[in-house]
């Protein structure tokens, strides 16, 4: 599903509620709270950007939040997302936590609220009733106006099918690591059948994938940086990429990626790399904090 047809950051997708999503967004993971995460988040909204992307695990809500007043945009101009953390699943805890992120952010309602990693086996043989559990809570808030929009994170087939079977509401986003060199593409593809949209975070991999020889080389025919071209990579296969840095420079530079057109040539080059600059998180490998309610 290639996407091309975008012409600004602004632009958006169109989630299975027809809820409209800004198709590209700022990523706050491991930004450092307090005034670093404010002052970027206000950078970024300055700069164009109307989605901003935390979770409760990343520790800076509070700061997302500030930034976001910070900035003086209207609350409805901005798409924020967060995300529902391991130790809080199961359905009183997740009523408890979408309540906690609220507070934090110092919203009355979040756009996209998202698990952000599956109960798996290996955690618990109950994983699908847990799962199914916290959805629950999920379509309840979702249900009373306090999230506009509900999907999961770091999701593989297998979980979503689980979830699928016990959902009265259908995730409506499965968000995934993806960026050459690791980039899903079985997963992507099958989440997209099921109507998801797929996010990518840590679209630009790492500093060694930024600095990949294969990477460069492309970027250098379209004029561009190693970081845009992964950017207009995920756009071009109907992945919503969440890029990151904490430099004015590159926030900017990160979403201008609306001149050019990746060849389909290119992209095959792109979506065969080998291995690289993969964070090494795997759904099996899920933090397993605490076993749920």
């Amino acid at each position: 599903m290639n996407r091309i047809d975008f012409t600004s950051k602004t632009d958006c997708f169109t989630l299975a509620n027809g809820v409209k999503i800004p198709c590209i967004g700022y990523g706050t993971w491991q930004t450092p709270d307090g005034e670093t995460t404010q002052n970027c988040v206000e950078t970024a909204l300055r700069l164009g950007y109307r989605h901003i992307d935390t979770a409760f695990a990343y520790g800076n809500e509070k700061s997302v939040g500030a930034g976001i007043r910070k900035s003086g945009i209207p609350r409805n101009e901005i798409f924020v997302t967060t995300k529902h953390w391991v130790t809080e699943r199961g359905y009183e805890k997740t009523i408890r936590a979408v309540e906690a992120s609220l507070e934090n952010l110092g919203l009355d309602y979040i756009d996209l609220y998202l698990v952000h990693w599956p109960c798996v086996e290996k955690i618990s043989p109950d994983w699908k009733e847990i799962n199914g559990d916290t959805w629950r809570a999920f379509e309840k808030m979702y249900k009373k106006g306090k999230l506009r929009a509900i999907g999961v994170s770091n999701y593989q087939a297998k979980h979503i099918d689980a979830l699928w079977e016990r959902a009265e509401i259908k995730p409506m986003v499965n968000q995934i690591e993806f960026h050459p060199g690791y980039t899903q593409m079985e997963n992507v593809r099958y989440a997209q059948k099921k109507g998801m949209l797929v996010q990518a975070w840590s679209p630009l991999g790492s500093g060694a994938l930024l600095g990949d020889e294969t990477l460069c080389r492309i970027a250098g025919k379209y004029g561009k940086s190693a970081a845009q071209i992964c950017v207009r990579m995920a756009l071009q296969c109907g992945v919503l990429p969440l890029p990151k840095s904490t430099k004015e420079d590159r926030i900017l530079s990160n979403a201008e990626v609306f001149d050019f057109i990746i060849s389909g040539e290119d992209m095959e080059t792109l979506l065969n790399m080998p291995l690289l600059g993969f964070s090494g998180f795997l759904p099996e490998d899920a933090p397993a904090d605490a076993l749920c309610e």
